[in-house]
């Protein structure tokens, strides 16, 4: 398996909107208001609008499900389907929750993200699936994606 660098991002987003608890956890929202990508064959603006759905689950597992939309420098939109995992010992996630600055290798952030557009010249992202290595920060979430090949 062989992967390439895609792109950063730089996701701006809001507060977390508790749902309650739920029969398989605590259930959540996180608005994402804006942002920035950017990468060899990419760079725009991340659009507002989109959210991060998740799920806080008993074992400390944070499921993500994040849908958002790009917007490349060219004018094309791309839809992202990010959908991931972040967990790690309890004080490391109290501190994030917190928004403390936490070492990244202190836990697991990752996602799998899929792209869909109508945009003939990024119509090679409809066929790309990537994988991030995340960090969380206290108003941001930050991206290094990289695509399987």
């Amino acid at each position: 398996m062989r992967f390439e660098f895609l792109m950063n991002l730089a996701v701006d987003v809001g507060d977390l909107v508790s749902l309650g608890a739920a029969p398989a956890g605590e259930r959540r929202v996180v608005a994402i208001l804006g942002g920035s990508f950017e990468g060899p064959a990419l760079r725009g603006e991340i659009l507002p609008g989109g959210a991060d759905w998740q799920l806080a689950r008993q074992d400390g597992v944070l499921e993500l499900d994040a849908r958002y939309v790009l917007k490349e420098r060219s004018g094309g939109l791309i839809q992202v389907l990010s959908q991931g995992y972040r967990h790690g010992p309890p004080e490391v996630l109290a501190a994030l929750a917190r928004g403390e600055e936490v070492d990244p290798a202190d836990y697991f952030f990752r996602t799998a993200m899929r792209f869909e557009t109508g945009a003939s010249g990024l119509a090679w992202l409809n066929k790309t699936m990537a994988f991030s290595i995340a960090e969380r920060k206290a108003r941001k979430v930050l991206l290094n994606a990289n695509r399987l090949l």
